[in-house]
């Protein structure tokens, strides 16, 4: 009998081993939901926008452990550029980087011609909020479930630079959930993930996008040119 134990656990331990070295390693690359309009043409006239102030309206990451850094908002101000970029509809200028565009065009020795843009899109994000629910079978035994889920609500406005009127405001709303599931001791429960604050900003900021454009068509919101 001792020996029979004693063969077992070799034959564990040369199985445990084996399991640690052959790990595996995958890749691959995961499709982003664009807006409606990307790569369709477009004949009509394009408004030259920037995107203005983006920020965190909600109470999500405003407590006392906060960094002060409006991390929603930065992050919501980068969709918002690509999104409007996409729909082909708009001329989307960047202010971000002036000082480095300058040195460029130095180094290149061209001369600058900036584009003045006729509108400034700017947005908030109005709500925000994540949680995580769970439930189990059988006090667990039989298995246990988790799902994390993240909301948030997005407000763009549309103003005007000559009067600094607000022409224009409209909102979404976006709703991402990841779900992991243990049957009896298989599969597992993911921990925190982070990446959904950026899934869900995108959902919601894209479908405010595709309302402007929507309306555009529609009659509802009509653009200039910027004036010389």
């Amino acid at each position: 009998m001792p020996f029979y134990k004693s063969s077992l656990r070799v034959v564990l331990g040369l199985f445990l081993i084996a399991l640690v070295g052959c790990a595996t390693e995958s890749h691959q690359t995961v499709e982003v939901t664009p807006v409606q309009t990307h790569q369709t043409p477009y004949h009509g006239i394009k408004s030259t926008l920037v995107v203005g102030q983006f920020e965190n309206r909600s109470s999500y990451m405003h407590g006392i452990f906060s960094s002060g850094a409006d991390e929603l908002g930065n992050q919501a101000r980068t969709i918002l550029k690509a999104g409007l970029q996409q729909t082909n509809h708009f001329n989307v200028v960047d202010r971000a980087n002036m000082k480095v565009l300058e040195e460029e065009a130095g180094y290149s020795g061209v001369s600058q011609k900036i584009s003045g843009a006729r509108y400034v899109v700017s947005g908030a994000i109005t709500e925000f909020g994540r949680k995580v629910t769970g439930d189990k079978q059988l006090f667990g035994i039989l298995g246990r479930g988790k799902t994390q889920t993240a909301y948030a609500k997005a407000t763009l406005n549309i103003v005007d630079v000559k009067s600094s009127e607000i022409i224009y405001s409209t909102q979404a709303a976006g709703e991402y959930e990841l779900s992991n599931r243990e049957v009896i001791g298989f599969g597992g429960t993911a921990g925190y993930d982070s990446t959904l604050n950026g899934k869900v900003l995108n959902l919601a900021i894209t479908e405010a996008v595709n309302n402007i454009v929507s309306d555009m068509h529609n009659g509802v919101l009509t653009l200039e040119n910027a004036t010389k």
